[in-house]
């Protein structure tokens, strides 16, 4: 496509006004989005100083003046721990495969050929087949931090005894 001096004041009055470049492309017909910013660069119009992304966060912002206030987000050991700790945390209540239901934990507990062997029964978190503690241990997220992995060395020995109380 070959830049007209008609289709160049029209660039320039489009480019006032505020289009993109795809929109100042399809308006002129036969040219692209990456012609289009290239000439108006070459012909050095105005760089756009806000765009209409930009402009809708200035208005939010004014609107709360109030500072925004960052609380710290608790690591999976922090939670694994917090949750471990915490004195209402559901008891444990063992479920051969037979009784599982909706409205229970699926977490399998042992081996199935032990004779021990028990699924963990609490109630399940909303949309998960698990409690609050077997999802911690189920779903990492992919790029796990290591000091975040959940280890058994994790547990102290005196918890490990209320996890199963629990």
């Amino acid at each position: 496509m070959s830049w007209t001096p008609e289709k160049e004041q029209k660039l320039r009055q489009l480019w006032k006004k505020g289009h993109s470049g795809s929109e100042i492309a399809r308006m002129l017909g036969d040219t692209t989005r990456n012609a289009v910013i290239g000439k108006a660069h070459r012909l050095k119009l105005e760089a756009r100083t806000v765009s209409k992304r930009t402009d809708t966060n200035l208005n939010n912002r004014k609107k709360s003046d109030a500072p925004e206030i960052k609380t710290q987000k608790l690591g999976r050991k922090a939670r694994f721990k917090a949750l471990l700790l915490d004195k209402n945390f559901e008891q444990e209540n063992p479920l051969k495969l037979e009784e599982l239901t909706d409205k229970t934990c699926k977490w399998p507990i042992g081996h199935p050929h032990e004779q021990s062997f028990y699924f963990c029964g609490r109630k399940p978190m909303e949309k998960f087949p698990y409690c609050k503690l077997h999802v911690l241990y189920a779903f990492q997220p992919k790029n796990a931090k290591e000091e975040d992995q959940i280890t058994e060395e994790d547990i102290p020995k005196f918890i490990e005894k209320k996890i199963k109380l629990a």
